[in-house]
């Protein structure tokens, strides 16, 4: 079976990205302007089994936000592209992931829908996580993603109070739905879907 991968180029006047996705796993490498950023996209890659090459450039003199943003799009996007047809996969899944006092949940449906629906306990919402990062930017990620791979997503945050915690078990239980929503199914090769298709 060939191998699910996707490439992406984003050039804009706000930004400037080139990414690649690799469903079935493969090297990782990635760049962009925050740390902690990039920090989750490696938690996203690594606990999700994706092969991930992120270079990311954008207007940080302004803010963060259209760089975070546009590379939710371009993974999105890269995702969408890679899975195809869809067919054989899982389809639905959902993961918990703590990290010390935070625990979170995603659950997903490689719908053909985008959707997303996040919810924080509201300090978390009102935090931090650099003097350049609110966690409200990295919900706007997730939007940009679910929005592009057409997935339906739903996170939250059951329990945290520091929000390095609080995103990174958001970002790890994401991971880990997506790996399973992803997996393909031993022997079968049907569209998971009553209506025969999950791209239209």
């Amino acid at each position: 079976m060939s191998r699910r991968h996707a490439r992406i180029v984003r050039d804009t006047a706000e930004t400037k990205i080139r990414l690649a996705v690799d469903l079935d796993g493969g090297n990782r490498s990635i760049d962009v302007p925050n740390g902690f950023f990039g920090h989750m996209l490696d938690a996203l890659a690594t606990h999700g089994g994706l092969g991930l090459q992120i270079e990311a450039r954008g207007d940080t003199h302004v803010d963060l936000h259209h760089t975070v943003e546009d590379v939710g799009i371009c993974l999105g996007k890269a995702l969408r592209e890679a899975l195809g047809d869809r067919r054989g996969i899982v389809r639905f899944a959902h993961a918990y992931a703590p990290l010390d006092e935070a625990l979170a949940r995603a659950v997903v449906d490689v719908s053909g829908r985008g959707f997303l629906a996040c919810r924080l306990p509201e300090e978390v919402e009102r935090m931090w996580i650099t003097p350049e990062l609110p966690v409200t930017l990295l919900v706007d990620f997730f939007h940009a993603l679910a929005d592009n791979a057409r997935l339906t997503l739903h996170l939250e945050v059951l329990t945290g109070r520091n929000g390095h915690h609080a995103a990174e078990a958001l970002f790890k239980a994401a991971a880990l739905a997506l790996r399973a929503a992803f997996a393909l199914r031993a022997g079968e090769r049907d569209v998971p879907s009553t209506k025969g298709t999950l791209t239209v």
